[in-house]
């Protein structure tokens, strides 16, 4: 291994993904960019202004600066999801996130829900989007938006649903290359979203509530007569479910089915997958509003969409995602894109040097070969690689998880 290989193939890769972009950057701008990227892998505490003007080569002020200019974080991730995401099979990930926050003159600081207290809190939350590869169960963040807190939705007359459908609107030609799928939970199986989705040319796969009200389709044909044609039969129950309108799907842990049903909430037929798990005492419904695709895909997307979990958690732990001090939208937005967009480029390096993913292992590596490189390059001596290559290896894996 050479001293610098691993640092040279992290920038290799940041540098051949900005080449491809169509957006013309100036060549500081992108130098700052690189400089970010590899420095929220290096630094081991917090990730904010001041640590990034002691580990890098650019002083606090031109961090403060340039983190309020606009970046192309869709495309560029786009781009890399390209080198690691190789199924054929994918979907678009959306999924809110909270980030603690404290302080009165935070923007759009406000309550929000919280998955891991299982309440509203005080904070701040950001819409992730991501493209998840269901043939490799992978997933790549492709950007992170703030949600504006109540009372600027008030004053915009507009509510959550309309600003999640806003912001994958503003992007919906780039997603749209990618998949015409979006994979999101339960909250987001409400009329208006769905709506919304398919006025862009996006099917929705998420999951009802379990008192979810559903019929099963007519059989009965058309008579011909004036007036509207049946649309559907009985309300289904699940507890006693008519086995001669379904078809069951093999699965372990419990029995699965699919149909095609009518949605009283949604207005609108859609494929329904319902799942009897041997250890919960209710079924759980999954649903696709599309009705050509199979209950196998519908249940494996749906499952798949929990990797963008990963992220979130990854970028929490590793790439400060909740540690940015700045008290500005777009300076904020900046940094909950770097922090994601820190693991993916992690993901994307492990998977070319052929070892298991783990984060931690990944910014251990780094920030050892970044720390080897600092000293070599202040100390002026020039030492032999091949001479020193075994010695060299065991510095930059050193603290590393063993593959």
């Amino acid at each position: 291994m050479k001293r610098n290989s691993l640092l040279d193939q992290y920038m290799g890769i940041c540098n051949d993904v900005l080449s491809e972009l169509t957006t013309k950057l100036h060549k500081s701008f992108k130098t700052f960019l690189m400089e970010t990227l590899i420095l929220y892998m290096v630094i081991p505490g917090r990730i904010n202004f001041l640590q990034l003007g002691r580990y890098g080569k650019s002083c606090e002020q031109r961090f403060r600066q340039n983190f309020s200019k606009d970046f192309d974080w869709c495309g560029f991730n786009l781009f890399l999801s390209d080198r690691i995401l190789t199924g054929n099979r994918k979907a678009v990930a959306v999924d809110p996130s909270f980030i603690s926050k404290s302080g009165k003159h935070t923007p759009w600081i406000g309550y929000f829900w919280s998955g891991a207290a299982g309440q509203s809190k005080r904070g701040l939350e950001i819409l992730g989007i991501g493209l998840v590869d269901i043939d490799n169960n992978d997933c790549i963040s492709l950007q992170g938006v703030q949600t504006p807190d109540s009372q600027t939705l008030e004053s915009r007359d507009s509510n959550l649903i309309d600003w999640y459908l806003r912001v994958l609107g503003s992007m919906k030609e780039k997603l749209q290359r990618a998949s015409h799928y979006v994979v999101a939970d339960a909250y987001f199986s409400r009329s208006t979203f769905v709506e919304g989705l398919h006025g862009m040319g996006f099917a929705l796969v998420s999951r009802f509530r379990n008192d979810a009200v559903l019929f099963y389709p007519t059989l009965q044909k058309p008579t011909g007569k004036r007036g509207r044609p049946k649309l559907y039969d009985g309300r289904i129950d699940m507890a006693n479910l008519d086995k001669s309108r379904v078809e069951k799907i093999n699965i372990d842990n419990g029995e699965l089915y699919t149909l095609i049903a009518w949605s009283k909430s949604l207005k609108m037929k859609v494929r329904l997958v319902i799942w009897y798990d041997r250890e919960a005492k209710s079924p759980k419904l999954f649903f696709s509003t599309n009705t050509a695709m199979s209950g196998k895909d519908v249940i494996e997307y749906y499952r798949t969409r929990f990797q963008i979990e990963f992220c979130f958690r990854d970028a929490k732990g590793f790439t400060g995602l909740m540690q940015s001090q700045a008290r500005d939208v777009a300076k904020l937005g900046f940094n909950f894109n770097a922090s994601l967009t820190s693991v993916n480029l992690a993901k994307v390096l492990a998977r070319e040097r052929g070892i298991p993913f783990s984060m931690a292992s990944c910014k251990t590596m780094i920030h050892n070969a970044y720390r080897l490189d600092r000293f070599i390059r202040v100390s002026g001596i020039r030492p032999n690689r091949r001479l020193n290559d075994k010695l060299v290896k065991e510095l930059i894996e050193f603290a590393a998880i063993a593959a």
